[in-house]
């Protein structure tokens, strides 16, 4: 096992992050790139292994698209072979391979798709035989469970004969990635009409433009916890918009409670410390993406935050709820579930001389425990985990001048 020390610092002067492009909107561009065989100029795509992983797969078109650990490539995939026709096994880790994928597999064959389950039924791998003839413009998706599933029926419904309706059943989780999908399209020529819980696509074509991906607000999260949690510093993320598709932007709001000024600036924005409002609560059920981040922020800063919306954590990269509840306690803090998916962040009172996090596979696990470097020297299991998403992690890092090492561990 590789592990990364990390040394204690404190204070940060005018560091700049040169943040990676958004994994969300690459993803959701390069599907959208493949139903227009390729005629469009699409700029600044992601790093992350999930983005690369899925233009590999589009280049090659191997018989087996094997997604490694990428839940937004299996699902946007799964919907993209099925409508354009082609026999492929869809496959990934073992781990990707728990994470459910019914209620997807489920609405492409309620509209005509052939679909077969090569092992668990509801789970990968399994089969795709295409879609012979959509049978119906009408579908029904729950809202409350994962948004991907929606945006993926979302990004084919243009090129079906019938075009689609998709009723939204329940409550709507990750609102903010369906808008952003419906926006990507929308600057691919697709027009749409969202009212109450049905958005309706009619049959129509993408047409070929530019696009240039922005900086990822996920990625930008790490960086406005780390400001936060610090006595004192100043840091400029280059490469964000004030008007992002990104629901993660809400990091912006969240922080303002937190200690983090955000002013705007040509290029990016720039950090700056101010004093702490004090988050009282927070629903994450439009950024669940964000609460590894601030649960371990308001940890560290001594705020009792009620959080909700955290339905989705459980069937993450890992179980995300567990993973943070065992995490804090290793510096004496808590994520307490005091009501049915109703939880409150029990701060530390004193801070171990030095943290060891186990990451468990999770990119944002190792990401969002990074900023307790500013209290102690923190151990970060298995670094390599942030290629998933963000690749240069550790080089930014870096860049603010912390002190760092990387152990081994038989």
């Amino acid at each position: 096992m590789h592990i990364l020390r990390l040394a204690q610092k404190s204070e940060f002067d005018s560091i700049q992050i040169p943040l990676p492009s958004s994994k969300s909107e690459s993803n959701r561009a390069l599907v959208i790139d493949a139903l227009t065989f390729g005629k469009n100029e699409i700029t600044n795509l992601a790093e992350a292994r999930d983005t690369q992983t899925m233009i590999r797969l589009l280049e090659t078109s191997p018989p087996v698209f094997d997604v490694l650990d990428a839940g937004t490539t299996m699902r946007f995939l799964t919907a993209y072979a099925t409508v354009t026709n082609q026999k492929k096994v869809m496959t990934g880790t073992a781990r990707m391979c728990e994470r459910p994928i019914g209620i997807l597999v489920d609405a492409l064959r309620s509209i005509g798709a052939e679909i077969h389950y090569l092992n668990n039924e509801g789970y990968p791998p399994m089969a795709i035989h295409g879609l012979p003839e959509q049978t119906t413009d009408k579908v029904k998706i729950r809202g409350d469970v994962s948004s991907q599933y929606i945006s993926a029926m979302l990004m084919i419904a243009p090129i079906l004969p019938m075009g689609l309706e998709i009723e939204l059943e329940g409550k709507v989780g990750s609102r903010t990635y369906i808008e952003m999908t419906l926006e990507l399209m929308a600057q691919f020529g697709i027009s749409y009409i969202w009212e109450g819980n049905r958005i309706h696509v009619p049959h129509q074509y993408y047409q070929p433009t530019r696009f240039a991906v922005e900086s990822d607000w996920s990625g930008a999260s790490y960086w406005f916890s780390l400001l936060a949690c610090a006595d004192s510093g100043e840091l400029f993320l280059e490469g964000l918009k004030e008007n992002s598709l990104q629901g993660d932007s809400a990091i912006v709001e969240i922080m303002d409670h937190l200690g983090v000024k955000s002013t705007f600036e040509k290029g990016g924005v720039l950090l700056q410390k101010q004093p702490v409002k004090g988050l009282q609560n927070w629903d994450f059920t439009h950024c669940p993406d964000l609460a590894q981040t601030v649960a371990v922020t308001c940890a560290i800063l001594g705020q009792n935050a009620i959080f909700t919306g955290l339905e989705s954590l459980r069937i993450k990269e890992t179980d995300r709820i567990y993973a943070l509840q065992q995490e804090l306690a290793k510096f004496n803090a808590e994520l307490k579930e005091i009501e049915p998916e109703v939880f409150q962040v029990i701060p530390s009172v004193t801070m171990p001389h030095q943290v060891q996090i186990h990451t468990y596979d999770d990119h944002r696990m190792a990401m969002a425990f990074m900023p307790l470097l500013t209290k102690t020297e923190v151990l970060i299991e298995e670094p390599d985990v942030v290629n998933k998403s963000y690749p240069s992690f550790w080089k930014h890092v870096a860049l603010t001048g912390v002190q760092s090492e990387i152990l081994s561990e038989a």
